[in-house]
């Protein structure tokens, strides 16, 4: 597309972009070493579709002759959409980690629709798994990804990639440029160190430096092609890619930018930023595009940024009246909705139900690339999931997690996907109660993972002075162990949970069954909404029944009070108000035995 668009188009794909289905996928999070810890670099990504299958993707490192064709299989429709010649040595990858420690995430935000390019051969997930495959550093991978689709074309709609190594951190923004222009306007910018970044389906690069390599890399038409459409008509220093080629909208601010603006509260309290911008105000300014956080960010610290339903903030989703009445902070689609002629909408937060893997990737530079880099992997909804260490020198990943266990088509409790999916989907019927029995063992878990990676990392560091692949294999079998630990401890949690909460009872640590109802809170508001529904009456009969039944105990109590005053037991009022107020016959008779040998009124009534 070489000429502006019409005027009338562009309003259209302004008004209807908050609609495109992809727009509310996916959330990454970007840490440089200068903010982490340990001196790691860190990158999350939580894969979010209603109809993803969840694995742990592995490609071993291997070498091809001169003139080898590789097909690029679209990652979302498993169809090919061409070949590309294969360069001559790929390296290993485990996840969206390779033997380099590079790591690669990605979200989708759409915008222009028009911009789609359907003869484009290399489509964003393919981008990902090819920089794995060609890269040893996150800048050669910017640099292998803008290439390839400068080279065959870029089919996706809007990108954000977060691309990492040992010493850096990446945001590239990409589109593509329509149909009959090949390839894509993009800008990449590397986080400062110290800082932190993030991204949830939409552009987060404005402005940007126009000269400085450094930090910053940029397709050479990024401006003036906007300038030829028409979206862009002030002096370059000024020109704003999110504005230019995704403009703003109120669901792009609320389903996207405060997954990140939630983040950032979180890591740097002190900021007090505020919710303004994702709350839709016209006059606030966007979130900015990364902050440095109050204090070093743990591994743990991020895996509890990927677990999070707004809560403490004007969005918290377990609180709201569609969280029901046991907290329940997951809203099923669609997102949006009407109520006569009004749109309403439920919150998306970072975790949901519809993620099908997530991963914190840790790159470490003080130790060998193969036992410095850790995919910290899990499968299904963030909150629920168990993280656990994946090296990037292994040669094969758990069997339950690994590609080709399993299918989205058929469920298969052999593989994590859907034994994951098992245990947080019966959770949902009682979230409140079933997810800390969940977190003792997530935490369980991850604790120890977390508390033992010191000494599988030195104990992998003495191998590999001895043997390069006795270290792969120690590595190797320890990922596998974990794996397969989860694995374990999940099917039993499984059958725990339907034995603890059958039938919406509950059983105590004593395996007594009791019934603990619903909170008083959700009681009330059922009385209230329902008027006098499901207020019990009584019938006459019953009220006869019952009025028979006090006087019956009220001749009793006298019985029992005379007793007691017979044998010179002092009564006072309370204890004379107590024992007259029981209504029971049964009650009252068991009342007059005691009384016969009660050394005092008050051993004759409950303890409570």
């Amino acid at each position: 597309m070489n000429k502006p668009v019409a005027t009338t188009l562009a309003i259209f794909i302004i008004l209807t972009l908050v609609a495109a289905p992809e727009a509310t996928a996916c959330t990454n999070y970007l840490i440089t070493p200068g903010a982490s810890a340990d001196g790691s670099t860190m990158i999350t990504y939580a894969a979010d579709s209603h109809q993803f299958y969840g694995v742990l993707y592995f490609r071993p490192a291997a070498r091809y002759a001169p003139g080898t064709m590789r097909d690029v299989v679209d990652w979302e429709t498993g169809e090919i959409r061409g070949q590309i010649p294969q360069v001559t040595q790929t390296y290993s990858r485990a996840g969206n980690m390779n033997e380099y420690q590079v790591a690669v995430g990605e979200t989708t935000w759409g915008g222009r629709k028009e911009l789609r390019d359907p003869e484009g051969i290399v489509d964003y997930g393919s981008l990902m798994y090819l920089a794995l495959e060609r890269a040893r550093t996150a800048r050669e991978a910017v640099e292998v990804m803008t290439g390839l689709v400068t080279e065959y074309g870029y089919p996706s709609s809007g990108e954000s990639f977060s691309i990492s190594d040992p010493k850096e951190a990446w945001l590239l923004d990409m589109i593509s440029k329509g149909p009959g222009n090949k390839g894509a306007v993009w800008v990449a910018r590397r986080v400062p160190d110290g800082y932190i970044s993030g991204h949830a389906n939409a552009p987060r690069i404005r402005t940007f430096p126009l000269n400085d390599p450094d930090n910053t890399m940029y397709s050479p038409d990024v401006i003036s092609f906007a300038r030829e459409q028409g979206w862009f008509e002030g002096k370059d220093a000024e020109f704003s890619f999110a504005d230019a080629y995704s403009p703003d909208a109120f669901g792009k601010r609320r389903f996207c930018d405060a997954r990140v603006w939630c983040m950032f509260k979180r890591a740097a309290p002190s900021k007090n930023l505020p919710a303004d911008w994702v709350l839709g105000d016209e006059e606030a300014e966007p979130v900015p595009l990364w902050i440095k956080p109050d204090r070093k960010l743990t591994v743990a610290d991020v895996m509890g940024f990927m677990r999070d339903h707004f809560e403490g903030t004007e969005l918290d989703m377990t609180t709201d009246r569609g969280a029901g009445p046991y907290g329940l902070p997951y809203r099923w689609r669609p997102l949006t909705w009407k109520s006569g002629e009004e749109e309403y909408f439920n919150e998306r937060a970072v975790s949901t139900q519809q993620t099908g893997f997530s991963f914190v990737a840790q790159s470490r530079g003080h130790l060998p690339r193969e036992i410095g880099g850790v995919l910290w992997y899990g499968v299904d909804d963030t909150y629920s999931t168990v993280y656990f260490p994946v090296y990037a020198g292994v040669t094969a990943v758990p069997h339950a997690f690994a590609e080709g266990t399993g299918s989205f088509e058929e469920v298969d409790l052999d593989a994590a996907f859907w034994r994951f999916n098992q245990v947080s989907n019966f959770a949902y019927l009682r979230y409140s109660d079933m997810i800390l029995d969940i977190q003792k063992v997530q935490q369980e878990l991850e604790g120890r993972f977390l508390s033992d990676q010191d000494a599988v990392d030195q104990a992998a560091v003495a191998l590999m002075e001895q043997s390069p692949r006795l270290a792969r294999e120690y590595l190797t079998d320890y990922t596998r162990t974990t794996g397969e630990t989860v694995m374990a401890r999940w099917s039993e949690l499984s059958d725990f949970l339907l034995y603890k909460y059958l039938d919406g009872n509950v059983k105590d640590a004593q395996g007594n069954v009791t019934h603990p109802g619903y909170p008083d809170s959700w009681y009330e508001e059922v009385s209230t909404s329902t008027d006098d529904r499901l207020q019990m009456r009584r019938m006459p009969a019953e009220l006869a029944l019952k009025a028979e039944q006090k006087a019956k105990a009220l001749q009793i109590a006298g019985a029992v009070l005379t007793l007691l005053e017979g044998r010179g037991i002092v009564v006072d009022d309370d204890s004379r108000t107590a024992i007259e107020a029981v209504e029971d016959p049964g009650k009252m008779k068991d009342m007059l035995v005691l009384a016969a040998t009660a050394e005092s009124a008050a051993e004759l009534l409950p303890n409570d």
